[in-house]
This record gives C-alpha cells, sequence and structure tokens, in this order.
C-alpha cells in the first residue's frame, strides 16, 4: 500500500516490531507481535502501546493520537513484511474489544480492493469462516498471502 507509514524496527525474525506513532499527545510506542499459535502456520497478530515498565504490549490502553490511519498502515506493513518471510503463515486476528475489532473490520473493508491483491482474508462468524466481505460483523479474521504466479510469457 502507497499510504504513509512509520518506520519499523525488528529483529531478523521478524516476530516482533516497533514503531512510534507522532500525534498531539506525543511520541507513542507500539509494538505489534507474531505469535506462533497451537495449529501449524497460523500465528496470532498482537498489537498495542509499548508498556514501558514491561516492555509488553498493552492492548487495552486507548491512544487516540489523531494518526489511526498510519498506524493501521503501519501494522499492515508488519503482515507484508512477515509473509515475505513466512509465506506458508496465516495470520488471525482480532480487537482486544468489540470496537476495536469493527476499526479493523473497517480498515479492511475501506482498502479491500488493494489488499485482496496480496491477501485471501476471512472472517469468523459464529464460530464459522467465510470469505471477508463488506458490512457484516466479524469476530476474527485469518489473512493469507496469495502465492505468487512463477508462470511468465516469453
Amino acid at each position: 500500500m502507497k499510504l504513509p507509514k512509520y518506520p519499523l524496527a525488528s529483529g531478523v525474525k521478524l516476530l516482533s516490531f516497533e514503531f512510534i506513532s507522532e500525534g498531539p499527545k506525543g511520541l507513542i510506542y507500539k509494538l505489534v507481535q507474531f505469535k506462533q499459535t497451537n495449529l501449524k502456520d497460523v500465528y496470532n497478530l498482537a498489537f498495542g502501546d509499548k508498556d514501558h515498565a514491561t516492555g509488553e504490549i498493552d492492548d487495552i490502553v486507548i491512544s487516540n493520537n489523531s494518526d489511526s490511519e498510519k498506524v493501521l498502515v503501519t501494522v499492515v506493513a508488519t503482515v507484508y513484511a512477515f509473509t515475505d518471510k513466512y509465506p506458508g503463515a496465516m495470520i488471525y486476528a482480532t480487537g482486544s474489544t468489540n470496537a476495536r475489532t469493527r476499526l479493523y473490520r473497517m480498515g479492511i473493508a475501506k482498502y479491500f480492493s488493494e489488499v485482496t491483491k496480496d491477501f485471501e482474508i476471512l472472517g469468523e462468524r459464529n464460530d464459522d469462516w467465510e470469505t471477508f466481505r463488506k458490512n457484516i460483523d466479524y469476530d476474527g479474521f485469518l489473512v493469507k498471502r496469495k502465492r505468487k504466479s512463477s508462470y511468465k510469457l516469453k
């Protein structure tokens, strides 16, 4: 996506990313982590403010730093980087609250035509999975990078 995003810092394994939100409330450190689940190749995307005391993610705090779209685009950039390194990975994401899950759904819907060029997106509803559709309330999301065709015309 060719939208403004924050610079990212990450380790070699690309399992954890850090960036700094800049806005009226100052500099707020953010963390994105990809944690392997008990299902093969399924990772949970954890995101939130960095708790300076523990170094862990605080996904309950509400920052309201007036840069939510830039933050969302930055989180999406971590998904691109992670799936570049781990192309077979599937990423599960849900908000820590219903309001945040709704915010994620609205972000996916807003950039749907662009992100579906690169990702398959499923929505979780009533303990079942379906292809993501706009204007449907979901409990969570599962994304997988589409495989690029290696076939080329001569």
